[in-house]
């Protein structure tokens, strides 16, 4: 790879994680695309490959996102009936 392509890709990138740190989630996204399209451009074959495979982290996403959600809805459930020390002691086992 270009060591100019390196650096673009380098500089948006981390543009777009400092935007995203400030709150600035729109202009986040965009530096982070910049980035990612110049990346994609040195690596088709590779980008085809995750694109072809979103629906599958999508659903495990959504699968971990479940779980995490009953987690919560049973810690929730519990500490309305115990004080948070009881809690705590129940969760360690």
């Amino acid at each position: 790879m270009e060591s100019w392509k390196k650096a673009a890709i380098t500089a948006a990138i981390g543009a777009g994680a400092i935007l995203f740190m400030k709150k600035r989630f729109p202009a986040g996204v965009l530096a982070t695309g910049v980035g990612l399209a110049v990346l994609a451009s040195e690596y088709p074959e590779k980008f085809e490959r995750v694109r072809e495979k979103l629906p599958e982290y999508f659903e495990r996403g959504m699968q971990v996102m479940e779980m995490a959600s009953r987690a919560g809805r049973r810690l929730t459930w519990a500490n309305a009936s115990q004080t948070a020390m009881e809690a705590w002691e129940e969760i360690r086992g």
